[in-house]
C-alpha cells in the first residue's frame, strides 16, 4: 500500500496551494480518502474526508476555503486550499480507511497513511 503525497510548499498568505496523494495497493472505491494535519507541538486533526460515495466532511476551520476531490479512474485524492493563513501551517497526511471485520468479529477501521507533505503559509 502506498499513500504519495506531493503539492505541499511555501506560500503566502492568502495564495492558495493544491495537494495531491496517489494510492495504490488499496480498493480505492471501498475507502473514504481524506487529508489530515499536524503543526508543530499539536496532535494531528481532521481537515477534510470524502466517502467513497462522495459526501464530503470539513474541519470547521477550512469549510468554505479548502475543497477536496477524488478520481476513482486516476485513485487520486485532491485538497484545494485558497485563503491560507499562517494557521494552516502543518504537514498534510493522506488517509486511506474503511472499516473491516477484526478477528474478534467486531467492526473496526483499517487506516493507511501517507509520508506527509509541507505547508508552510508565511504571513
Amino acid at each position: 500500500v502506498q499513500l504519495q503525497a506531493s503539492g505541499g510548499g511555501l506560500v503566502q498568505a492568502g495564495g492558495s496551494l493544491r495537494l495531491s496523494c496517489a494510492a495504490s495497493g488499496i480498493a480505492f472505491h471501498m475507502n473514504t480518502m481524506g487529508w489530515y494535519r499536524q503543526a508543530t507541538g499539536k496532535q494531528r486533526e481532521l481537515v477534510a474526508t470524502v466517502s467513497s460515495r462522495g459526501a464530503k466532511n470539513y474541519a470547521d476551520s477550512v469549510k468554505g476555503r479548502f475543497i477536496i476531490s477524488r478520481d476513482s479512474a486516476k485513485n487520486t485524492v485532491d485538497l484545494q486550499m485558497s485563503s491560507l493563513t499562517p494557521e494552516d501551517t502543518a504537514v498534510y497526511y493522506c488517509n486511506a480507511r474503511r472499516p473491516v471485520v477484526a478477528g474478534t468479529g467486531s467492526l473496526t477501521q483499517l487506516n493507511y497513511w501517507g509520508q506527509g507533505t509541507l505547508v508552510t503559509v508565511s504571513s
